[in-house]
């Protein structure tokens, strides 16, 4: 990235206090409560995370951050400046990234971001966004003939043509194919690295594990639990996730007592969803030969059975009971 990541370097130790503070924010739609009472603090120089399933929340709290949404109540400070009292500054200092940004189709990817970087007093140079969201071989395509994931990063370039101190990327990859995610996940990975604070939210729990120094998990408009992901992971008291499904007629319960398996040693916790079994383990190699026995003692016949790393999309299933993808 060359003088942009010297220049980011650089810009990791400026101002003091964090990047974002947010004090008991709410803000509510009728009769549905989008944010209800939510705190957060942001370190400069760190790639955040907040995380949660489709209107959990995430995207309202990110446009109130950038001056998008007037709050119902509560504190925004963003680089240490409030919306109402220092607008004009804190958009020449941020950069965002929108789930979704319509742009003329007629205009080449050039033309685009040099349109971008007029608004802005200062930043780094058309070529060097073009060149860091790797569109060079775009340069004179009109945007309409651009694929998804081609214009998500130039997207990218247009946040980050104004060299902002905080980058808000609101849901960057939904909708793309998995190469093109990936792609962009190396391009936050590289900003990550460069210092850049960043801002990310998400329904990917794998676009989190890898990308974010620390993670905030959103559920109905409220932080149900944060830290880094490795914190978050083991807090579920197992690294790894064991999952069956017992074979039976249609309609018949399995008769299965979780108590039988929670005795198994190394085994953390047991639920059930939707007929399939999931337990929290430690030290997998020692309690699967046991379940596989007390299940077999039993006559029980499995139809399944899969072991996984735990996740955090493990740790969203284990507060709420609900799936991540669930509405």
């Amino acid at each position: 990235m060359g003088t942009q990541t010297e220049h980011l370097h650089g810009q990791k130790g400026e101002g003091a206090g964090p990047a974002l503070r947010i004090v008991g924010l709410r803000k509510a739609y009728a009769d549905v409560v989008a944010v209800d009472g939510l705190d957060l603090e942001v370190t400069r120089g760190e790639c955040f995370g907040l995380l949660g399933p489709n209107g959990a929340g995430k995207t309202t709290t990110i446009e109130i951050c950038e001056g998008l949404t007037e709050p119902d109540s509560g504190t925004v400070e963003v680089l240490g400046m409030h919306w109402k009292a220092r607008a004009g500054e804190l958009r020449q200092r941020i950069g965002i990234q929108l789930q979704e940004t319509q742009f003329p189709d007629k205009l080449t990817v050039e033309e685009t971001v040099r349109l971008f970087r007029s608004f802005y007093r200062r930043g780094i140079s058309v070529d060097e966004a073009i060149r860091t969201a790797e569109l060079e071989e775009k340069r004179a395509s009109r945007v309409g003939g651009l694929s998804g994931g081609q214009k998500q990063r130039l997207a990218m370039a247009c946040a980050l043509v104004g060299d902002p101190e905080l980058l808000f990327l609101d849901e960057p990859t939904t909708g793309l194919d998995p190469q093109a995610r990936r792609h962009l996940w190396d391009l936050v990975e590289q900003l990550r690295q460069a210092g850049r604070t960043i801002i990310l939210t998400t329904h990917y729990m794998e676009e989190a594990e890898r990308l974010c120094d620390r993670v905030a998990i959103i559920d109905h408009g409220r932080i149900i639990a944060q830290g880094t992901p490795q914190h978050l992971i083991a807090s579920l008291g197992g690294e790894h996730i064991v999952e069956f499904a017992i074979a039976r007629a249609q309609g018949d319960k399995d008769g299965l007592d979780a108590s039988m398996l929670t005795a198994i040693p190394g085994i953390r916790s047991h639920r059930v969803d939707a007929g399939l079994h999931q337990l929290s383990v430690h030290e997998l190699h020692t309690a699967v030969p046991r379940v596989f026995e007390a299940l077999s003692s039993r006559g029980f016949e499995l139809s399944e059975f899969r072991t996984h790393s735990a996740t955090l999309e493990d740790v969203f299933v284990g507060l709420t009971g609900r799936t991540l993808r669930d509405e």
